[in-house]
């Protein structure tokens, strides 16, 4: 989790929409939230926000380094949401082009913070 400070982090789930850019889950559907190398590391693929989108542990840890294109396709046969992979593709290039909102992340942070203490 130390390869992407938080507050990026959080931006990068907030310009997605806190939603899996792959299949769309949230985490009130259940789904736990990781951020995907759109081109993966291990094919040089590096830790820009252009090149991470918010996915979710399943289509993450199922992806391996698969190409954009591959993956989509595979998405698309098995994620019911009569979602093709050409939409799919469409939805991530989108996410990938949109600014990011700082601003926001540090906002969410700073309440997530006050939300623990007043817990605590």
């Amino acid at each position: 989790m130390r390869w992407i400070q938080p507050s990026t982090r959080i931006a990068i789930n907030h310009r997605d929409g806190f939603s899996c850019a792959w299949c769309g889950a949230t985490v009130e559907d259940g789904a736990c939230l990781t951020l995907d190398h759109c081109k993966p590391r291990s094919k040089g693929g590096d830790n820009s926000p252009s090149n991470l989108v918010t996915s979710c542990f399943r289509r993450n840890s199922s992806r391996g380094n698969r190409s954009l294109a591959a993956f989509a396709r595979a998405v698309a046969g098995y994620v019911n949401h009569d979602q093709t992979a050409k939409s799919i593709l469409a939805h991530i290039t989108k996410c990938r082009r949109r600014e990011l909102d700082r601003k926001a992340a540090r906002i969410i942070i700073k309440n997530r913070n006050q939300e623990i203490r007043l817990a605590n």
